[in-house]
């Protein structure tokens, strides 16, 4: 009986970018990011068809360029920080297509199914093999106790329940 050789990918951090979007009263969009994040792939095939997907981002490195906000989203309204310092990802499946996995934020673990786009391999001028991977999706930030909410005089909320994920990972053949 072969057994498969798994192939370790780790993420080229300078050409990868993990951000957030979401409605601010309704009328427009902020944009956020985690500065200081890692992930790793393991593959049994150059497609990554079932390949096994992890991610770590520090909840303190959040970046909305505001720091007013980023004060109050690392409290404990939000991410508390000090207490839930990460939030991760772990796969379960994926088909090339959609990627399914237990997200964890705060205490909270819930399943989420991301839409990917591979842009395939590539090696880059010092020889290292490199796969691009474009992966979004929307999660509601009250499945893991981000309640934090506020209503205008006017009446509008002034952050949405949905919040989008806009993922661009490149990773490097180990």
């Amino acid at each position: 009986m072969k057994t498969a050789v798994k192939t370790k990918w780790n993420l080229d951090v300078a050409h990868s970018e993990i951000s957030f979007k979401v409605k601010h009263m309704m009328i427009s969009t902020v944009t956020g990011h985690f500065e200081d994040f890692s992930a790793t792939a393991e593959t049994e095939n150059e497609n990554f068809a079932n390949a096994d997907f992890k991610f770590v981002a520090n909840v303190d490195s959040i970046n909305t360029k505001n720091s007013d906000r980023d004060a109050h989203l690392k409290s404990d309204d939000f991410f508390n920080a000090v207490e839930y310092p990460e939030l991760t990802f772990k796969s379960k499946s994926f088909d090339g297509d959609k990627l399914v996995g237990d997200l964890t934020i705060r205490d909270k673990t819930k399943e989420v199914v991301l839409d990917v786009d591979f842009n395939g391999l590539a090696i880059d001028p010092y020889g290292q093999t490199k796969a691009g991977f474009e992966i979004t999706g929307k999660v509601n930030r009250k499945d893991f106790d981000l309640t934090w909410s506020a209503v205008t005089e006017a009446g509008s909320i002034v952050v949405s329940d949905t919040i989008k994920l806009v993922v661009d990972l490149q990773f490097v053949k180990e």
